[in-house]
């Protein structure tokens, strides 16, 4: 989980007359649109307005369960599900634009250790103490920038989600796209000696990953080297600006 802290933040925006001004990153969304208006084929299910995440609990910023991003990661987003598509496949989203109080929110609840009701869950290998040391949990998210996405695939064949052999927000080497094979060529080694429990991964499973990371990168996002599930827009907008204003439905 990549989450670091700031305060507000001040962006810097560019009008129509080709002036510039602050404007106070917690007052700002109109470069921002509510993700399934652009991808109307996508499935949402948004784990931090609910309580099935690794706190346990609704996640501050989080007023309604629906997922925004920028416009230009929204619109390159809507390339890879018409990519996926075409494939059998829809794009099924836990999370998008994350604002900074449920940033917050993450850090306090690894500050609070003997709160690990969903330890059995989401880091049963990790004592809760280390989240900080090995920056699961930061003070600062690329998320908050606007164009960062969380997000597996569906299958509508069977009309379940597609078996990537390990769950969104697992803290541990299971979750980085290189576990049990190379990414970059795509090919499957069954090397698991970084899993604490010598858990593994199936040839398919780890197949079912690539299929959602090529297309990621097929139309724009570069990857994360600890999550298979988190793509950020290579080219985002806003790469200095970490606003605030709540996740819930844009006004059209």
């Amino acid at each position: 989980m990549r989450i670091k802290h700031l305060a507000i933040v001040a962006a810097l925006l560019c009008w129509a007359c080709g002036t510039t001004r602050t404007v106070p990153a917690t007052e700002d969304s109109r470069s921002f649109v509510t993700l399934t208006d652009a991808v109307p084929d996508a499935i949402l299910e948004i784990r931090y307005f609910s309580t099935y995440n690794f706190a346990g609990a609704r996640i501050d910023g989080y007023l309604e369960p629906t997922a925004l991003l920028t416009r230009e990661a929204a619109l390159a987003l809507k390339a890879v599900s018409d990519d996926v598509m075409a494939q059998g496949y829809r794009l099924k989203i836990y999370d998008a634009y994350r604002p900074q109080k449920a940033v917050d929110h993450f850090v306090r609840w690894a500050a609070d250790i003997p709160d690990t009701r969903m330890k059995p869950y989401f880091y049963p290998d990790l004592d809760k103490s280390v989240l900080f040391e090995q920056e699961y949990i930061m003070e600062k998210s690329g998320h908050t920038r606007g164009s960062t996405v969380d997000l597996t695939l569906f299958d509508m064949r069977t009309e379940k989600e597609v078996d990537m052999g390990g769950t969104f927000d697992w803290f541990g080497p299971e979750s980085h796209p290189d576990f049990c094979g190379n990414p970059d060529t795509g090919q499957y080694t069954g090397d698991n000696h970084k899993s604490p429990a010598g858990r593994s991964i199936t040839p398919e499973q780890f197949a079912n990953r690539m299929i959602l990371r090529r297309a990621m990168l097929r139309h724009g996002f570069k990857p994360l080297d600890t999550e298979w599930w988190h793509f950020t827009l290579r080219n985002e907008p806003f790469p200095d600006t970490y606003f605030t204003f709540p996740v819930k439905q844009m006004k059209q």
